[in-house]
């Protein structure tokens, strides 16, 4: 975790404000008439370097449209995305390339993130080909250490996805995230759909890759039991809107929303046990 400044708060390494963004809808008994939706209602939140920041809500909050809109995978009606002083919205195509190998992510499904017909050697190294960095053996090397780095090993490389466990594809979705050393990482609902134990293993590293590279990281979750182990802040979404953010222990402890009560209060208490003990170990 960063530290503090003078100020005793650590410096911020992206800003969201008044994101909006509205998506058309079919409705009506025959789906000739339309509705707006809106998917995100005027959204703000803060990412402080070295930190976690968790946005937490249930299927349809909004918070995976939030994750593309912050990388500009995206685009958004109206608001600003604050990134090393510049507001990604208004960056032209090549700028926007250039800023994004610090802005990356790791998406939710292991199995459909990665591509099948590409061994994992030239899928973590494809983000380092696209950015033009370093020469065909750099590059390799740099794979090679970001497997190692992240539990798997050389041999790995010359492997397809299909090879792999769902545990250790989300692995390689990690090292395809970090091979380019980037500040900010979004994990859009990383650990949902692996078991518990493997759940425990993947925020463990995700915890040690954060501090051994000052990563800084947005978390997008479901799940309540999951944050609670890996998140410094939470930003709590409904229906598109933030209803409650803070630091992690005033969110668990007195939750001011009633809909965050409601989230807090539908944890099973006697699943956490096996996450908890292993992250905090």
């Amino acid at each position: 975790m960063a530290e503090a400044g003078a100020s005793g708060v650590s410096d911020i390494i992206l800003q969201a404000n008044g994101l909006v963004k509205t998506y058309t809808q079919r409705s009506g008994k025959f789906g000739f008439g339309t509705t707006l939706v809106k998917a995100l209602d005027h959204v703000s939140l803060t990412l402080h370097a070295g930190t976690t920041l968790a946005v937490v809500g249930e299927s349809g909050s909004g918070k995976s449209t939030l994750a593309r809109c912050l990388l500009q995978l995206q685009p958004l009606d109206s608001g600003e995305v604050i990134f090393a002083g510049q507001d990604l919205s208004k960056l032209t195509a090549s700028a926007l390339r250039d800023v994004r190998k610090n802005l990356q992510m790791v998406f939710q499904d292991p199995f459909a993130s990665l591509n099948p017909r590409m061994r994992v050697g030239e899928i973590v190294g494809e983000g380092l080909l696209i950015h033009g960095l370093g020469s065909a053996t750099e590059r390799q090397k740099k794979v090679i250490a970001m497997l190692k780095r992240v539990g798997l090993t050389e041999a790995d490389m010359q492997k397809y996805p299909h090879e792999f466990s769902g545990g250790q594809r989300q692995r390689i979705g990690i090292a395809r995230a970090l091979v380019l050393e980037p500040k900010v990482v979004v994990c859009d609902e990383p650990v949902s759909a692996l078991d518990v134990s493997i759940q425990a293993q993947i925020l463990l590293l995700l915890k040690a890759l954060q501090q051994e590279m000052a990563l800084s990281y947005i978390f997008i979750s479901h799940d309540l039991r999951v944050v609670r182990h890996i998140a410094d802040d939470i930003v709590v979404m409904y229906q598109g809107k933030v209803v409650e953010q803070g630091k992690v222990a005033d969110i668990y402890e007195q939750p001011q929303h009633e809909y965050t009560q409601n989230l807090l209060a539908a944890i099973p208490g006697k699943k956490d046990g096996a996450c908890k003990k292993a992250v905090n170990a």
